[in-house]
């Protein structure tokens, strides 16, 4: 009986594995502060790596005030989540933006826009859902998007938080009829407040 709930222990184990796997994980601990490592590709802006409080990430400058971006991981369709922290801050009433996203550039993302209070799912240029986002500045932010295949197309499914506590739940959802083209996953900032955002803990897993 001992030998058969450890051999169903071991298994249960496996399968729980089985469920994710990390494709890309980067918390910036071992990499010295400068220059982004060569697993990045930046489409715009001046990221960096910096330290602070012993804490290492990449910070986006202030200005200039424009959208930047930078993909990570590998190229995927569909079976795939990216989550990331993001610490951003406002100043009087300027406030930032800032998401992540999969399946490239065009491809969906999660963006919080604390100037209108909102958590978005965003395809391109286009909103296709939005929630009520309380979002309080120069807090850690988690965003985490997953899309998974569903029949001949797929589901997107979005989130965030601060704090340590995660939504059991996702905040947004959308489907499509046909699959996404593969890409890479990313982050974008917008610092419209004309202060830093930093990013840290990028990580891309299986859905599960």
């Amino acid at each position: 009986m001992k030998r058969f709930l450890i051999l169903s222990a071991i298994v249960a184990a496996l399968a729980v594995q089985a469920e994710t796997k990390t494709l890309f994980d980067e918390d910036f601990s071992k990499v010295p502060p400068g220059d982004l490592p060569g697993s990045f590709m930046v489409l715009d802006g001046q990221f960096t790596v910096k330290e602070d409080a012993g804490n290492r990430f990449v910070e986006l400058p202030g200005s200039p005030l424009d959208s930047f971006g930078l993909l990570f991981g590998t190229n995927e369709a569909d079976g795939v989540q990216v989550s990331a922290r993001i610490l951003a801050t406002k100043s009087g009433r300027k406030f930032p933006t800032f998401a992540a996203g999969l399946n490239g550039v065009g491809g969906y993302k999660v963006r919080v826009s604390p100037a209108k209070g909102v958590l978005e799912l965003v395809h391109g240029d286009e909103v296709k859902a939005s929630v009520p986002f309380k979002w309080t500045s120069g807090e850690w932010t988690t965003l985490r998007l997953s899309v998974t295949r569903q029949g001949d197309g797929v589901r997107i499914s979005a989130k965030a938080w601060q704090g340590p506590a995660e939504p059991a739940d996702w905040s947004l959802t959308a489907e499509e009829s046909a699959k996404l083209p593969a890409g890479k996953a990313g982050v974008w900032g917008l610092p419209f407040s004309g202060t830093p955002i930093r990013f840290d803990d990028l990580k891309v897993s299986t859905a599960g």
